[in-house]
């Protein structure tokens, strides 16, 4: 997949130089709701958000942690520290699910006595306080909510009161400012002849996403357990595309988790490539429908013309193809020093 020519495949916005700010429309407000900790794919997700900002694309607004971990958060520090924003909010969920992460170790990795990856996250707020925050703060109808993990936070979210950050409830500030949340949760296409496939995001937290699809009061697009193994990250750009420093957190990450050579599928990075560029033709998109979570987490979907929800579909090895060799180029970009990124 590397072979294939960036200038006929990805596009020629991958080609051109970051856009500087004062040259660029306003950014696309991004805050990444995740479950940082178990699959890699989450950690490669972050690093396209943090190229796109370098773009200027997007501005990451804030992180919440939707697994419960105490290294998650400083784990998500790390990698900002490392692409110059450790300034970034972050946000923990309370009493949410708990699991164990081979990456998140990273965080007390020293080198000649001196941390690897500096950081200096100790105490994160709660996850509902850092999204209210952020939201009250941008312009109606700016934000691009991605949620690639558990939806503890969010459907929490919807329940906060009027506090004095501001006086809307949550549910009226998210259909006040977001624009769309971009989800990887579900399954809409049958998962090797299993028309039926449970989808782990979903099922780690059922009441939470059945409630967060049933009253979320904006767009919501989803894109399901189908489209990330449709379009595995090569494993090739892991070994040769990040030696531009010695120690970097994503492939580090990457090789904890697992140890190429293996394709890892692109699950969290479809959603972020998504919310920050829904207009590259990237993906196609679903009629409008309802989706709803059943009491298994299955996420059944109905076509319905006033609907709020789709799901992404890639039709063809052509679309396939580009949307790798996207997510290669953005996720191996190395951090742009004006940013105050590490060489």
């Amino acid at each position: 997949m590397r072979g294939v020519c960036l200038g006929l495949v990805a596009g020629a916005f991958l080609l051109a130089p970051a856009i500087p700010a004062a040259r660029a429309a306003e950014p696309l407000g991004v805050i990444f709701d995740t479950d940082i900790c178990g699959d890699v794919d989450d950690v490669l997700a972050l690093g396209v958000i943090h190229a796109a900002e370098s773009r200027g694309d997007c501005k990451l607004l804030a992180v919440t942690v939707s697994v419960d971990n105490p290294k998650a958060a400083p784990f998500v520090d790390l990698v900002n520290t490392f692409y110059g924003r450790g300034e970034v909010p972050v946000g923990v969920v309370e009493g949410g699910a708990k699991e164990d992460g081979k990456y998140l170790p990273m965080v007390d990795a020293t080198d000649d006595g001196k941390p690897r990856y500096p950081h200096d996250l100790k105490d994160a707020p709660t996850a509902t306080a850092v999204l209210r925050k952020a939201l009250v703060s941008q312009p109606d109808k700016s934000v691009a909510i991605v949620q690639v993990g558990f939806s503890t936070n969010l459907a929490r979210l919807l329940d906060t009161p009027a506090d004095d950050v501001s006086p809307l409830t949550g549910k009226e500030l998210v259909k006040a400012k977001v624009k769309v949340l971009s989800l990887m949760a579900g399954s809409f296409q049958p998962i090797d002849g299993n028309a039926h496939f449970i989808e782990y995001n979903v099922i780690k937290d059922v009441p939470s996403c059945a409630k967060l699809v049933a009253e979320w009061p904006t767009e919501l697009v989803f894109s399901g357990f189908e489209i990330g193994v449709a379009v595995p990250y090569p494993a090739t750009s892991i070994e040769r595309d990040y030696k531009y420093v010695k120690h970097h957190p994503l492939a580090e990450a990457y090789y904890l988790y697992m140890p190429p050579p293996h394709n890892r599928p692109t699950w969290d990075l479809t959603s972020v490539l998504y919310a920050i560029h829904p207009d590259r033709g990237y993906f196609d998109l679903s009629s409008p429908g309802d989706v709803t979570v059943e009491k298994d987490g299955f996420t059944k979907y109905v076509a319905n013309a006033n609907g709020r929800s789709r799901y992404l579909i890639l039709p063809d090895e052509a679309r396939k193809a580009r949307v790798v060799e996207a997510l290669v180029q953005l996720s191996s970009q190395p951090p742009d020093r004006r940013e105050g990124g590490r060489p």
